[in-house]
């Protein structure tokens, strides 16, 4: 993902999407220990070298929201950490409104850095905060589409990193699914969707999210297994949850089981699939 943002091809795949004004004038600029990369089409993203680093489950988050809500007018990017989710959703979503909101003052830096960047300051507004801050967001505030890529993991669960903010991304620092949950119910517009991404390995994990969902009524609608290497066990799921009250009766109890998305085939290559969900976020395949 390190390619020229002005070269209009890569391997003969040609990169589709508008053209930023960070991609013409180089500004802002990389500062001491950041980077900046390639995340769809001509959007960057500016990152540190040494700190937390977007992945895979940045990228199935934006995928999976705004494919099951494609006209999503006003988007919320809960813990949005350097902006990947919600950067990534703005590219496919070109008339959308974005507020994000992040508690880390240094992912807050580069998130700002990245929408002047990308070009998208005059409708992405970033938030500096806790969201289950009630003053964070008004509480008449109301979305379309909900993202959220929450911590997977209690405190003291696990080895954490000294750095800070990779430590908050995965361990639960500032909120649980249920927390995510429960913020996403509160701000959804009518028939609106919460998209996020949440182990489900071991079983334990998954039923966190169950148990969360529901006590925020909501109903997970749509369920999608994430197989990191073909022939594995999936480690995460891909989850869009509506608030009950907005669906019909008939469907308050129900979820569809989609099949696995697999991400890498057992040679260890880009899986078809998710070659597919790349090239439709303007990456090469």
């Amino acid at each position: 993902m390190s390619h020229s943002a002005a070269s209009p091809s890569f391997k003969g795949w040609t990169k589709p999407g508008p053209v930023p004004p960070g991609a013409v004038s180089g500004l802002p600029a990389i500062g001491p220990g950041e980077t900046l990369d390639a995340i769809s089409g001509y959007f960057r993203l500016f990152q540190l070298a040494q700190g937390h680093r977007f992945s895979t489950d940045d990228v199935l988050t934006a995928w999976y929201g705004t494919s099951w809500c494609p006209r999503a007018d006003r988007v919320l990017d809960l813990g949005s950490g350097i902006g990947t989710v919600g950067m990534m959703a703005a590219w496919r979503l070109p008339g959308a409104r974005f507020i994000t909101v992040e508690a880390q003052s240094e992912s807050v830096r580069l998130a700002r850095k990245s929408a002047q960047w990308n070009g998208l300051t005059d409708r992405y507004e970033i938030r500096e905060g806790d969201f289950r801050d009630a003053s964070v967001l008004c509480a008449d505030e109301r979305f379309d589409l909900v993202l959220g890529s929450p911590p997977y993991f209690a405190q003291g669960s696990g080895v954490e990193s000294e750095h800070p903010q990779r430590q908050a991304c995965r361990f639960e620092l500032r909120g649980t699914v249920a927390d995510y949950c429960t913020e996403a119910a509160s701000h959804l517009a009518p028939g609106g969707m919460f998209a996020f991404v949440f182990p489900i390995s071991p079983d334990e994990q998954e039923q966190r999210v169950h148990i969360g969902a529901k006590a925020s009524g909501l109903v997970i609608v749509r369920r999608r297994p994430v197989v990191l290497r073909e022939g594995e066990r999936p480690l995460l799921g891909l989850f869009a949850a509506m608030r009950a009250t907005d669906l019909p009766e008939t469907m308050r109890s129900q979820t569809w089981d989609e099949p696995p998305l697999i991400i890498r085939a057992h040679d260890g290559s880009v899986h078809p699939e998710y070659s597919a969900v790349k090239l439709s976020f303007g990456f090469p395949p």
